[in-house]
């Protein structure tokens, strides 16, 4: 591993640990940043699109599953750890030194009751774990680029499948990404048009919404009334997501 701190180095091949103005950072292959730490805060979400990826709460508050593909620094994990501890987190990581890395550089804790980190092929994971999580995080990047085994119209299946009825699948792309265009197509052809989406910085990244069952838009709506409440209490203002919150009739247009 390469660990930069402020201009120091130390050497090892494709994955490096920066640290600059009080935050460090996870990159794997390229500049582009996996996972990023306040060392101040490290359990907070440093980085927007990891908070826009909660915005699954505007659809289940309470999640009681929730399987992570991809860990990068465990930012996510730590998040949800820290503010819901009855929620159990399962991350499936196949990178042994990332896990390394999340546990070493960023505060990822040991497993307990809360959490548990599996070193594993995520594509394989969920296609033997069906119907076992309310909430998909997907977050599946190599060298900068989306990982095609994690975007393919197989796996989108899948995760259709690991999700419990109502439960949601939430993906991170890159707006930017040539193949976003095919990765949507698929995601909507595998959960029958139930998708929606929210533009991070000028669509650097899609975060993307899958639901397992007919009727998000209804949800949304009932959510209203409680968004306030639940920006408060998770420290993320859920009620700018609702309003920047597109259907996927309206991305198909725009992408």
């Amino acid at each position: 591993m390469r660990l930069r701190l402020g201009k120091r180095r130390a050497a090892e091949e494709g994955l490096e640990v920066t640290e600059a103005r009080g935050v460090r950072t996870l990159h794997i292959g390229s500049q582009a940043i996996q996972s990023a730490m306040r060392l101040s805060r490290p359990w907070d979400l440093e980085l927007a699109y990891t908070r826009a990826m909660m915005g699954f709460l505007m659809f289940n508050p309470v999640p009681q599953a929730v399987l992570m593909v991809g860990l990068g620094g465990g930012s996510l994990a730590k998040f949800i750890r820290k503010q819901r501890p009855q929620t159990h987190i399962t991350a499936v990581e196949i990178d042994p030194r990332v896990i390394a890395a999340a546990r070493a550089h960023f505060e990822l804790p040991p497993d307990d009751a809360a959490l548990e980190v599996i070193e594993g092929d995520g594509a394989l994971y969920v296609r033997q774990h069906p119907a076992s999580a309310d909430v998909i995080l997907l977050d599946g990047f190599d060298a900068g680029n989306q990982v095609e085994a994690l975007a393919t119209q197989t796996f989108y299946a899948a995760c259709r499948r690991a999700l419990k009825p109502g439960g949601v699948l939430v993906v991170n792309l890159w707006g930017r990404d040539r193949d976003y265009a095919e990765y949507f197509a698929r995601l909507t052809r595998a959960f029958d048009g139930e998708v929606g989406w929210i533009s991070v910085q000028n669509k650097t990244n899609v975060i993307l919404f899958a639901f397992d069952e007919e009727g998000a838009p209804a949800r949304l709506a009932a959510a209203q009334p409680r968004l306030a409440d639940l920006s408060k209490r998770w420290g993320i203002d859920l009620r700018a997501f609702a309003r920047d919150f597109q259907w996927a009739g309206e991305a198909s247009r725009g992408a």
